[in-house]
């Protein structure tokens, strides 16, 4: 079992990309129902305004850091455990923060390593091709999944891809896709819905699925493989800046840069400070 940390309301894995990896293929060969979250700042703020979606995420089997800010604030966590003055506090708040700018390896000592969905999922892909297992892609708009099911096909040679559908996340489409997904044997699904949409799906439908054995919500990942969206370059990953490239691209994105860049560093200081 991984080392745990609890993030405002919400636990976190300990884990590497690579642990993450061989977790999610032994899930996938299982005889239960599996799935994994990938939470980042702006999940734990919904979570913080939704019970339901609190009880989903901590019901995971696996929980993964999709986010600088996860990161720092593990580290943030760890450096406060002792009883401290607020204006101590306050300081080590302000220092971390400034770490990830300036000294990046500062902040990756708890949780170490940074892994997104999207990574993850092809990632995943990779190992599946090799493994033989069969793998679903639920979601994004209207054919970009059977877009992503050629590019992955051309990327991973002999991957079993054995269904895709868009489709919604509404309750009055489940019985159509479970069914849909039941026909093809699959054992990995993917789910492109955007949280909480797809965590929450997840949650209620993954029991009625009868050959899938790992679920995992992968936000936009579809978007960047079709191409529909451009991912930050490497070095603004690195430096935990991607927002500032989600920003240019769509402005309209502001309120959620927002609340991960400046409402959740504050509320987690405030928690600290009760």
């Amino acid at each position: 079992m991984s080392e745990k940390v609890r993030i405002l309301k919400v636990r976190f894995d300990k884990i590497t990309m690579t642990e993450a990896i061989k977790k999610a293929l032994e899930f996938a060969k299982d005889t239960k129902h599996h799935y994994i979250c990938t939470p980042n700042p702006e999940i734990l703020l919904a979570a913080e305004e939704n019970p339901k979606y609190e009880e989903v995420l901590n019901k995971s089997d696996l929980n993964i850091a999709d986010g600088i800010g996860i990161l720092w604030a593990s580290k943030f966590k760890k450096i406060t455990e002792q009883n401290q003055g607020r204006l101590k506090i306050f300081g080590k708040w302000l220092t971390s923060l400034s770490a990830i700018l300036f000294y990046p390896k500062y902040i990756r000592t708890e949780i170490t390593e940074r892994v997104t969905g999207a990574d993850l999922m092809q990632n995943i892909c990779k190992a599946a091709a090799n493994e033989g297992l069969k793998i679903f892609l639920l979601g994004a708009g209207e054919g970009i999944a059977e877009k992503v099911k050629t590019i992955l096909e051309t990327k991973y040679p002999g991957i079993k891809i054995v269904g895709t559908h868009a489709g919604s996340p509404r309750p009055s489409m489940e019985a159509e896709i479970t069914k849909k997904t039941n026909e093809t044997d699959a054992q990995i699904l993917f789910v492109a819905y955007g949280a909480p949409a797809q965590e929450l799906w997840i949650a209620r439908n993954l029991k009625k699925l009868t050959t899938v054995r790992l679920a995992i919500g992968i936000g936009g990942a579809f978007d960047y493989l079709a191409g529909v969206r451009k991912r930050a370059p490497k070095w603004l990953q690195k430096i935990g800046a991607e927002w500032l490239h989600r920003l240019i691209q769509q402005p309209s994105r502001i309120k959620r840069i927002f609340n991960a860049t400046v409402k959740f560093p504050v509320k987690v200081l405030k928690k600290k400070l009760k």
